[in-house]
Formats: structure tokens, sequence, C-alpha cells
């Protein structure tokens, strides 16, 4: 043929898949490789992105949430706030609600009486208002909050990883559990708090059983105040002075959505490591493509031989196995986005979080697939490219 022959890209598609047709098993076995790899990458930044999702949410809904408290004692125990800080805060007119909980010092939850002292399960008691629910935005998992009867009566209502600890998955009227020496029923199981996670290992009681049992006095020791959002600040500066006058050095303000924050910051960071590590599987994948493609070669000198003596130019030969190459890294590529959008969508319905998939997060897949395709097939492309004609053709 002359010099001016040219391989037209449909011919060209056609030569360069000849080889992934005829031996569907490797080519197939090839791709799952890239399909791993990129689904690993794909899920990745969707389940981080869902969760990141929901947290930001949160952040929404707890931004203008405050917290009040004092230091604590030389052994460590929370000290409590004047019996009127809580009054006075609530006086404060962008403040929307107040909650305050007390720290009841060295009772411990049990299962049953039987279980020994010891075995507390880093379960601590509360007491709380009957307000902390609607002032947290925290919702039941079980049951109801504690009501007017549990002012009364010995009542309690469980955080999410206490029920988990004393093994509650279910409530019953006969449903109790063991707190410094006598029986309380269970009304209730808290979903976990996040601006709050003392919360989730708490059992709650209230504070008129609280001074009845423990002689609390109503004393709290920390008081959540949520506020007028675009007035946080300005609240959080005369929050110390409002609750404790004598001493208003002694009183700290936070806001528990910095928690919410340093959680999203760490998620960040697993994202960077898990990537890293996907990034590695589809470098073993492109390896993988590579070698088979170095083998495919071998198999088929006798082909190239007779394709150049035909008139095929040595960049005809090297743009069939490098569109080779690619194809099956693109098909793999393609699979594994599916696979890891499915992955994300299963992961953000188990957990309860959106669903959000970045959408760089397929054209950056595909991308990466392609290139490593490309660059797993130079070399075999260059290696067909340079065979003799004479010398190939001696296999047949």
């Amino acid at each position: 043929m002359s010099a001016r022959s040219r391989l037209r890209p449909a011919d060209a598609l056609s030569v360069g898949t000849v080889g992934l047709r005829a031996r569907r098993v490797r080519a197939t076995l090839s791709a799952l490789g890239i399909a791993i790899a990129i689904a690993a990458l794909v899920a990745v930044l969707g389940v981080a992105e869902s969760s990141k999702q929901q947290l930001l949410d949160e952040l929404g809904r707890q931004g203008n949430l405050l917290a009040v408290a004092t230091g604590h004692t030389f052994d460590g125990r929370p000290t409590p706030l004047p019996l009127t800080a809580q009054p006075m805060i609530a006086r404060i007119p962008p403040v929307l609600a107040t909650t305050a909980v007390g720290d009841i010092e060295g009772a411990t939850v049990r299962r049953t009486d039987r279980i020994p002292p010891q075995n507390t399960n880093g379960i601590n008691v509360l007491a709380a208002q009957a307000s902390l629910p609607g002032t947290l935005s925290a919702r039941m998992v079980r049951g109801a909050f504690l009501g007017p009867a549990a002012e009364q009566y010995p009542e309690t209502v469980l955080g999410y990883s206490a029920a988990r600890s004393l093994g509650i998955d279910k409530l019953e009227a006969q449903t109790q559990v063991f707190i410094a020496g006598r029986y309380f029923t269970v009304v209730g199981v808290l979903d976990q708090v996040g601006v709050a996670p003392e919360l989730d290992t708490a059992a709650l009681i209230s504070f008129g059983v609280a001074d009845q049992l423990f002689h609390l006095g109503g004393v709290p020791t920390r008081i959540y105040v949520r506020v007028h959002p675009d007035q946080v600040a300005a609240v959080a500066a005369v929050l110390g002075p409002t609750a404790s006058p004598d001493n208003p050095s002694d009183v700290q303000v936070q806001r528990p959505s910095d928690l919410i924050l340093a959680r999203i910051q760490a998620k960040d960071a697993f994202v960077g490591l898990f990537l890293g590590l996907g990034g590695i599987a589809l470098l073993v994948a492109g390896v993988g493509i590579a070698n088979i493609m170095v083998i495919s070669v071998l198999e088929r000198r006798a082909e190239i031989g007779l394709r150049r003596s035909l008139g095929a130019r040595r960049r005809d030969v090297a743009a069939q196995f490098l569109l080779e190459s690619a194809v099956l890294a693109v098909i793999g590529g393609v699979a594994g986005i599916g696979l890891g959008c499915l992955a994300t969508l299963i992961a953000a319905r188990t957990a309860g979080n959106p669903v959000a998939i970045p959408p760089e997060a397929p054209l950056a897949g595909l991308v990466a697939a392609l290139l490593v395709g490309a660059l797993a097939g130079l070399y075999p492309a260059a290696r067909a490219a340079r065979l003799p004609p004479a010398d190939a053709l001696r296999t047949l």
C-alpha cells in the first residue's frame, strides 16, 4: 500500500477492540481491577460528601446554640451554677429557649442490682428539664421524654449509647434500670445528640426526683441556650456576667456546633487518606492492564507482522494497542462509577444521610481511568510498533 494509506477512526476502533472481543474473560478480569479502584474512589467521595452534607445541615440547625458551664473542682467534679443563672439568661432579649442539666455525683447505672457496682459502663446520671429535647432539637428513638409524672416518680430516659450499653433495644412496661440503689422505669431512649455528646452516655431523670433522692437542690451544672441566629456573638459576650455576676470569669461559654466543625475537618482528613489508598489501587490495576497488553502483543505477533506487511504503519499498530488499553480502562471506569454511586446510595440510606455525590467525582473517575489506560498501554503499543514484520511473520 502507498504511504498515503490511513487507518480510519471506525476501523481503528474495530481493530483496537478485536483483542478484547476475542479474549473476553481476560478483558473482563482486567477491567474489573479498574472498576474496583474507580468504585472505591467514587464511593469515598460520595460517602464523605453525604456525611458532610448531613453535618452541614446539622450545623445550620445548631449554629445558634450556646452552652454555659463553670469550671471543675480539684477532684474533677463540675462546679454548680447559681440558682439564678437560668432565669437571668432567659431574660436576655435574643434568647429563644433555655434548658439545664445537673450532674448527680456518685450515682451508678446498672441493668439490675445483681451486677457489681463497679460495672457502670461509663454511664453517668444527669438531672434534666422537660425542655431539653425542644431546646437541643433532639428527637426520641423510642418512647417519650420526661413528663410531669417524672417529677414525682422514678422514671428515666437513656441516652443512645447508654441504652446500647445496657442492652435495651425495646421498651416495655417492665423495662427498668438500677440507679443509685433503686429501680427506675425507662420511659424513653434519646437519639444521638451531636452538639451534646455527654447526653448519649447518660441516664436522665427529672430535677424533682433528683431533689428528693439526691438532694440536688435544683442547681444546674450546665445550661443550654438557643438564641436568635443573628445575635449569637452578642449573647455569648454577656452570658458570663449574666449567669454569675459575682464570678463572671469562672463561667465558660461554649458553642457546641464547634464539635460539628471539628468532625467535618476530621472527615476531610480521612477523605485525603482514603483517596490516596484508592489511587494506589488504581495504579496496581494499571500495572495489571499493562501486563495483559504485553502478553497480548506477544500472542499476536503474527497478526502484527501480517498487518505491517500489508502496509500498516508503525503508528497504526501502536494506535491499535493503545486504543485497546484505553477502551479496556474506560469500560472498567464506567462500571466502577456505577458501582461507586450504588455504594454511596446504600451507605447514605443506611446511615440516614442525604445522598450527595459530587458532580466532579464521576468525571474525575472516568478521566483517571482513561489516563491510567493510556499510560498502561504506552509500552505495549511501542513494543508492538517496533516489531520487524519479517520477524513477526516467522511465528505463523
